[in-house]
């Protein structure tokens, strides 16, 4: 009865973790956010709803042109309504491309955190319940990925595979793969000690069910702040990847793309680069608060 006893109330401590983290949507939850959080997060739902309704939205096709009215500025600089932020050197409308390019920039950027998150997380997973031999080749490999330059691995996974959204989402994914795989390893480290997890291998659980039943619940809130912190950095990098030229290609767009093509007329049309450049600053300004946020919730949790 001892080992039921304890068993339980651990496990259940663990759980309620991810079930605190729904309570987080909750109306009631909402209103008690510091302010600036609240912003934040109604600036990310609102980014992400702009980004689905991108087809309805845009005036014009992301690939329009006009050559006839190329280089407009936007309405605030004298431009004509019929192009609110402007055309950009082919003619095309900056306000749909911007749609277009925010839409590839989450999805690219979502997808990436998921690939890191799944094979960080699994791999931490592994190293922590395995022997040391496994554990030390598997932190071997980490150290291995995280002493390569990313744009030299990146430049290589296009000279070989050649640049499309897919390679372009591993290699974002596989950028932030240590960070996930150190964290999981060492709160797997912890975990693995406690009583119950003790307690339910002496019953006869197996290595999966510890795993998954016993251990995986307790890395929801690690791994979730830690997704929203790199998410921020993610986009910086799938950004910094299309200004290159190896990131998004023609006929698509993002919002690296759109600053890329926008460098040789900083001086002479500097809103082509300043507004796809704002949109950047503002999803890693709001995600990077609401991750924050986030870190300090749980810790506080965590620690009372």
């Amino acid at each position: 009865m001892s080992v039921h006893g304890q068993l339980v109330p651990e496990g259940s401590r663990l759980i309620a973790l991810s079930k605190r983290m729904q309570s987080l949507l909750q109306w009631n939850h909402f209103r008690r956010m510091p302010a600036l959080i609240r912003m934040a997060a109604v600036t990310i739902v609102m980014l992400c709803l702009v980004a689905v309704l991108a087809p309805l939205l845009a005036p014009y096709g992301s690939g329009d042109q006009d050559l006839l009215v190329r280089l407009q500025p936007p309405v605030f600089l004298g431009g004509a309504w019929s192009h609110p932020l402007g055309t950009d050197h082919l003619g095309r409308d900056v306000l749909s491309r911007l749609l277009f390019a925010l839409r590839t920039t989450l999805i690219i950027a979502s997808l990436g955190v998921i690939v890191g998150v799944v094979t960080g997380g699994l791999a931490g997973l592994a190293s922590g319940l395995a022997g040391r031999r496994i554990d030390n080749m598997f932190m071997l490999l980490v150290d291995a990925q995280a002493s390569v330059p990313l744009t030299l691995l990146a430049l290589a996974a296009v000279a070989l595979t050649g640049s499309s959204p897919l390679v372009l989402i591993l290699i974002v994914g596989i950028s932030e793969y240590d960070k996930y795989a150190r964290v999981v390893r060492s709160q797997v480290l912890v975990i693995k000690s406690r009583t119950f997890v003790e307690s339910a291998r002496a019953l006869g659980a197996s290595p999966l069910r510890v795993a998954f039943r016993h251990v995986l619940p307790g890395l929801v809130s690690p791994l979730t702040v830690l997704a929203t912190i790199n998410f921020s950095s993610v986009v910086i990098l799938e950004s910094a990847l299309s200004f290159l030229g190896v990131g998004i290609q023609p006929p698509n767009t993002s919002l690296g793309a759109m600053l890329g093509e926008a460098r040789n007329y900083l001086i002479s049309n500097w809103w082509l680069a300043a507004i796809p450049t704002a949109f950047i600053v503002m999803i890693t300004m709001a995600v990077s608060l609401l991750g924050d946020w986030l870190r300090d919730l749980f810790d506080r949790r965590l620690s009372s």
